[in-house]
């Protein structure tokens, strides 16, 4: 890959219209609007009075769509869509969602943002009970139980709510059978997930609300914590009684890192929670220096908030690439160690000969930030503080973020001031775990990356290719 940032694995979309219409562009936009949750593969499934017809593939969504293959999909009712970063199964092409699946009752699409951390149990189970896997993501585990329910229950809403109860982890999921749009978000809320309307009253849903904005829809709320919303021509119907309450625990990286600046989520907007963790920086790790410089994208909102508490100036140092993927591909070390420089121009003037905050997101396996480091140093910096938005990542994630492994995270194996000597920075700041409240003004949110607080039981078996392995030994 590119860099070695986190990453969280997909996207969501879907779309109710009273009427039909040329319902696909609507997702193709709100797809644009979610591509930074997962540049692997994407797709869309249309739902004709009941003809699903679908186009999906690997790649990032200008790849994958074009105005030929959108005009091939007809104007129709209700449409879902996905964009996909994989945490379970790799990246190939029968990973690609929504995933269809006809059965007795039905048909049914499915498209699935979160990880499910009981997936490898689940999958034993059905394989021993007869079910053939076409795919090795935990999402078709998902489509199988609800399948299976479904044949037992009278309403698809009934086989939601009997699915979930066999599910652990993280789920935001956008669903359709033949007559009805379904959103569900899990019981503790890892995942965002909220629902909007347009003025000619279309229900749109959506992983961040960013992408309710790419097609004209106003902010509604969000889907709550074990909430099941079904849209059909009867309406829009909330269920929440089924499940039982649990202790909401949205992803506390989503705020850090994951969602789009301009999104609000559960009720806070991103761009101010990262301006926040940029002044609790400033206020816990204040250094004499001369410019404030924020590593594009989600650190520029931290170094103004650094700047603004400090006084100390903001500036423009490191210029993006935006026209490179995540899906870059370099074979050789040499070219490895070139990339961060393919994908980041220091602004000499910026820095030369200055004290320098450099504000970043998190510090994973530490190369990248030694290589952002070392570009600001031969840029003519002076000193180089770094400051991190985030606190130290020590623990395996299980809800959809792709650290499976202690061995992986430079902070299980060196303190601090290690880590400061490692990337090259003259000293070493990181936000304090007990100040994550500040960010969302509440403490209903996961931080088990940093603390090992689990709210659901920890799998023995989380490695992301997990089903291949399986497969290849058999």
């Amino acid at each position: 890959m590119l860099d070695e940032k986190l990453h969280e694995e997909c996207g969501v979309f879907g779309v109710y219209s009273p009427r039909n219409y040329d319902i696909a562009k609507d997702v193709y936009y709100g797809l644009y609007a979610l591509q930074h949750r997962g540049q692997e593969s994407c797709g869309i499934v249309v739902n004709d009075d009941g003809l699903f017809f679908s186009h999906k593939d690997i790649g990032q969504v200008s790849n994958v769509f074009d105005a030929k293959n959108l005009s091939e999909l007809p104007d129709a009712s209700m449409a879902i869509g996905h964009v996909r970063y994989g945490t379970t199964g790799g990246n190939s092409r029968r990973n690609t969602q929504p995933i269809e699946v006809n059965h007795q009752k039905g048909k049914l699409a499915l498209a699935h943002n979160g990880n499910i951390s009981n997936a490898y149990d689940l999958r034993n189970e059905l394989e021993l009970s007869g079910a053939i896997f076409h795919t090795t993501s935990d999402t078709e585990i998902i489509a199988y139980i609800l399948t299976r329910e479904r044949l037992r229950t009278p309403s698809i809403e009934k086989a939601v709510f009997e699915c979930m109860k066999y599910l652990e982890g993280a789920y935001s999921i956008v669903m359709m059978s033949s007559s009805k749009l379904i959103a569900v978000r899990d019981p503790h809320g890892y995942r965002p997930l909220c629902y909007g309307m347009t003025g000619d009253g279309r229900y749109v849903i959506a992983s961040e609300s960013c992408a309710l904005d790419a097609v004209g829809a106003h902010f509604i709320r969000d889907i709550r914590p074990g909430e099941v919303m079904v849209f059909s021509r009867e309406g829009v119907t909330s269920l929440t009684d089924a499940v039982g309450s649990k202790r909401n625990q949205i992803c506390i990286f989503e705020y850090i890192y994951f969602a789009r600046p301009d999104s609000v989520i559960d009720g806070v907007s991103v761009h101010e929670a990262r301006q926040k963790a940029g002044e609790i920086l400033a206020r816990e790790h204040a250094v004499d220096a001369d410019v404030v410089v924020g590593v594009p994208d989600s650190g520029l909102d931290a170094a103004l908030g650094y700047a603004k508490y400090s006084g100390i100036p903001y500036g423009i140092g490191l210029i993006k690439n935006k026209y490179i993927g995540r899906t870059f591909i370099s074979p050789t070390q040499n070219e490895r160690n070139s990339q961060v420089r393919i994908k980041l121009s220091p602004i000499a003037s910026t820095v030369k000969g200055k004290r320098v905050v450099l504000i970043d997101d998190s510090i994973v396996r530490g190369t990248t930030c030694e290589r952002i480091v070392r570009l600001i140093r031969e840029a003519g910096a002076k000193e180089i503080h770094m400051r991190i938005s985030s606190p130290p990542f020590t623990n395996p994630c299980y809800y959809g973020t792709d650290i499976d492994s202690k061995d992986k995270l430079i902070a299980c194996h060196h303190s601090v001031e290690e880590i400061a000597k490692i990337i090259g920075a003259d000293s070493l700041g990181y936000l304090p775990v007990d100040s994550l409240s500040e960010l969302v003004g509440h403490n209903d949110y996961c931080n088990a990356c940093f603390t090992g607080d689990y709210a659901t039981r920890v799998p023995e078996n989380i490695s992301k290719n997990r089903f291949e392995k399986r497969l290849s030994e058999r």
